[in-house]
C-alpha cells in the first residue's frame, strides 16, 4: 500500500490477477489479464442493496472498507464495491470453502508454518474472518483513538493492511498473514469470478479487460490475435448488463 497512486493499483491488477475460471467459484487459474478494451462497464446503480448473511454490521463494515483500498475505483473500471466483491466474500462465508468443509482440519496446527505448507491454522475461513476483524477493530480502537477500521482514513487502513501483508503486526490467535492472504484472493476472486457467485456485477471487469466470459464458440477469433473482441461477455447465466 503505502498510498500508490491509482493508475499504480490498476497496474497490479493487470499484472497479477489471473481470471478465476467461468466453472469455478475459488482458487482457480486461468488467462492472465490482457488489455482494456475501453468498453464502459455497466451500470450498476439501479441494483438493489445486498444484506449479509453471514457477517454482522461492524464486519460488514469492515470488509466493505478493506476492499475498497484493495481495488479502489478509478477511471478505467470499477472498484470492488461496485463489483460486489463484499457480497462474494460474504457468500463464500457460508459456502463449503467458508467451512473448510473440503479441508483436512484436524492438529497439528503451525501458525508459524512455512507458506510453502499452505494455511496450517486451526480455524476454517469463515471463523478466520470473524476472529481477525473483532482483532483488528480493537486493535484500532486502541492505537488509533478508538476508531474502527472502517473508521480510519484511507492512508490509516492502507498503513495497517500493509502492516498484515508483512506480518509487522501481531494478532493473538492467528496468523495476520494468513489471514491477509484470505482478504486479497478472496477480493481478487470477487472481481473476476463469474457474476452468479455474487461479485462482478454485470461481468464490468470482464467488460473492462475484454474477457469474454463463457461463450460457447470462439472459432472465429481463435486465428486472430491483437483484435479486440467485440461481443459483450456472457455470464453462466446469460449475457450481462
Amino acid at each position: 500500500m503505502n498510498e500508490p497512486s491509482r493508475p499504480a493499483r490498476r497496474s497490479f491488477l493487470r499484472q497479477s490477477f489471473v481470471l478465476v475460471p467461468a466453472t469455478v467459484t475459488l482458487a482457480g487459474a486461468g488467462t492472465v489479464i490482457a488489455q482494456n478494451t475501453g468498453t464502459s462497464p455497466p451500470n450498476t446503480a439501479t441494483a438493489a442493496p445486498y444484506t449479509p448473511t453471514y457477517f454482522n454490521a461492524d464486519e460488514w463494515a469492515f470488509v466493505r472498507a478493506a476492499v475498497a483500498r484493495l481495488i479502489p475505483s478509478d477511471d478505467t473500471g470499477p472498484g470492488a464495491i461496485e463489483a460486489g466483491v463484499p457480497e462474494f466474500i460474504d457468500r463464500q462465508m457460508e459456502s463449503a470453502w467458508g467451512h473448510g468443509a473440503l479441508w483436512y482440519m484436524q492438529g497439528p496446527f503451525a501458525a508459524d508454518a512455512s507458506p510453502l505448507f499452505g494455511y496450517q491454522g486451526r480455524m476454517p475461513p469463515r471463523e478466520l474472518y470473524r476472529a481477525a476483524i473483532a482483532a483488528i477493530d480493537a486493535h484500532c480502537r486502541k492505537e488509533r483513538g478508538g476508531k474502527r477500521f472502517a473508521e480510519l482514513e484511507a492512508a490509516a487502513q492502507d498503513e495497517l493492511l500493509t502492516a498484515m501483508s508483512k506480518g509487522d503486526v501481531q494478532f493473538e490467535g492467528f496468523g495476520a498473514q494468513d489471514f491477509f492472504g484470505f482478504l486479497l484472493q478472496n477480493t481478487k476472486e470477487g472481481y473476476f469470478s463469474d457474476p452468479i457467485h455474487g461479485g462482478n456485477k454485470n461481468a464490468a471487469a470482464w467488460a473492462m479487460i475484454g474477457f469474454p466470459g463463457a461463450r460457447a464458440d470462439f472459432l472465429d477469433w481463435v486465428q486472430r490475435p491483437g483484435v479486440r473482441y467485440p461481443l459483450p461477455p456472457v455470464s453462466i447465466a446469460g449475457p450481462q448488463g
